[in-house]
């Protein structure tokens, strides 16, 4: 209190009851005049103007696009796309995944998720098991030229993600995954925090 007071400048001191219950008083005043600040100052981000919003909007559009330009270079070279990536990535996330959880994930259609998976196959990337409990069920995993094909997409990923972190600083690690997470629809955030939990 007596901290308070001297940012105050009020400069003597004496002690009386009259003096401690004035000091609760201001220091009532004060934490209320702070809590309603850092009120205002949360709420503050609530309200951000349509171009604020609209350089975040391309701010993602150019940044996904120097994301995904290093794996594309790399796909290019298999005469692979994007759906390929995204199918080798989940597949080395999660080993075993079956083709119904897959689906649920990339948000494709069977036929177009089959031929990517036949690709894939064929080209010895990737090997589908029958399900040990249910025969009607498929199980995916990488074969170790996939899981070649997988580091070298994500290396080049991780690289880029990397060197972003370092630029901006620590603080907008969290804080950038934040954001993301809340911005997926609440089922594709299960699928999310189920590949997070499967890491610990």
């Amino acid at each position: 209190m007596r901290k308070i007071c001297g940012l105050l400048r009020i400069d003597s001191w004496k002690v009386n009851n009259t003096d401690v219950k004035s000091a609760k008083q201001l220091e009532n005043v004060i934490g209320g005049i702070m809590g309603q600040e850092a009120r205002s100052g949360g709420e503050a981000l609530l309200f951000l103007t349509d171009e604020q919003l609209r350089k975040g909007i391309e701010a993602m559009f150019f940044a996904y696009r120097g994301f995904t330009a290093d794996p594309d270079r790399i796909l290019d070279q298999h005469a692979y796309g994007r759906a390929h990536h995204r199918a080798v990535h989940f597949i080395h996330r999660s080993p075993g995944t079956t083709v119904n959880n897959l689906l649920g994930i990339l948000g494709v259609t069977k036929q177009s998720l089959n031929r990517v998976l036949r690709t894939l196959i064929e080209d010895g990337l990737v090997e589908s098991r029958i399900g040990t409990r249910d025969k009607r069920e498929r199980h995916l995993f990488l074969t170790e030229e996939g899981a070649t094909l997988e580091r070298e997409l994500s290396d080049a990923q991780r690289k880029r993600m990397r060197d972003a972190y370092r630029v901006v600083g620590p603080d907008a690690v969290t804080g950038f995954r934040k954001v993301l997470e809340a911005m997926m629809e609440p089922e594709l955030r299960r699928y999310f925090k189920a590949l997070k939990d499967a890491e610990t």
